[in-house]
């Protein structure tokens, strides 16, 4: 989810069905909007994309209103118009591929002031050596321009590439989701910055303030929420004693200053809850898309 230009909040699902990746958007379900303009009060202005897409993972609004979303079920990025007209399209459908023109599971979309497209590529493959790990860039008209990135853990480095932001000054700010940090590069990929405090990131949006927000709907530890060591304490998804929840706080020093906490108790359960995508308002109430499908408002007091 995101905020648009003009204030309304645009979000997107999977037809319905919770997970990534696979064909949430195929057969019966082909037939299901899976892309959605509110104003702040909730009112749907908007639905469309029925039969566009295989797996809808998030979406995003750049200066000029226009929509990119990143299609991890169908390997492809899509630009679109406020009424759903595809502007271009990169990748190859139903193909997963590590070539220049292909993706494995891309997972979001991000658009430098210049028009440069940042994909994060890809999803698949959390916590083991398999899948995509990279930032791809292309040129406002799709040209492809570079790529950096591999697995790991190391600076540069990635492991499920979740979510894409910009900050004021043009930095790239990218949630490397298994490796629960944030990295921060410039638009040529240098390595400035990693942010350990900000959780889990599920989703990323920073304001026009450099506020950021950051949803982390997946830390856990090696129990559950009825306090037995059930879960493997390693693996997908470990992050021992993070909280879950929504963390508020500025891009310019990585401080954190607020906190939303998720309504599943803690210790959490192995699957996710409460908000993967986030974005606020202009007077700063915060939206959370979450995994189940709901769509929640915080009223900033």
């Amino acid at each position: 989810m995101t905020t648009a230009p003009d204030g309304t909040i645009w979000v997107t699902d999977r037809c319905g069905i919770s997970g990534a990746g696979g064909t949430t958007c195929a057969g019966d379900n082909a037939k299901v909007n899976p892309i959605f303009q509110f104003d702040t009060s909730g009112k749907l202005l908007k639905t469309f994309g029925a039969g566009m897409f295989v797996s809808p993972h998030k979406l995003a609004v750049d200066r000029d209103g226009f929509l990119w979303l990143a299609d991890n079920g169908g390997h492809q990025v899509f630009k679109l118009s406020e009424d759903g007209k595809v502007l271009l399209t990169l990748g190859k459908k139903g193909i997963a591929g590590a070539g220049l023109d292909e993706f494995d599971a891309p997972t979001d979309v991000a658009i430098a002031p210049n028009g440069d497209i940042f994909v994060g590529d890809g999803h698949s493959g959390g916590g083991t050596a398999t899948g995509n790990a990279r930032i791809v860039k292309f040129a406002k008209d799709g040209k492809f321009l570079k790529t950096w990135g591999r697995k790991g853990m190391g600076p540069g480095e990635f492991d499920v590439i979740h979510t894409l932001a910009f900050d004021s000054r043009g930095r790239l700010f990218v949630g490397d989701r298994q490796n629960n940090r944030i990295q921060i590069f410039d638009q040529n990929g240098n390595f400035i910055a990693q942010w350990f405090q900000f959780g889990r990131p599920s989703g990323i949006y920073i304001d026009r303030n450099d506020v950021i927000y950051v949803a982390d709907s997946e830390s856990r530890d090696g129990r559950t929420n009825t306090g037995q060591l059930t879960l493997p304490q390693t693996g997908y998804a470990f992050n021992q004693g993070a909280q879950r929840g929504i963390r508020i706080g500025s891009a310019v020093d990585g401080s954190v200053h607020s906190f939303i906490p998720d309504a599943c108790p803690y210790p959490y359960p192995a699957i996710s809850s409460m908000a993967e995508g986030v974005t606020a308002d202009a007077e700063g109430n915060v939206y959370g898309a979450d995994f189940l499908g709901d769509v929640r408002k915080f009223v900033k007091k």
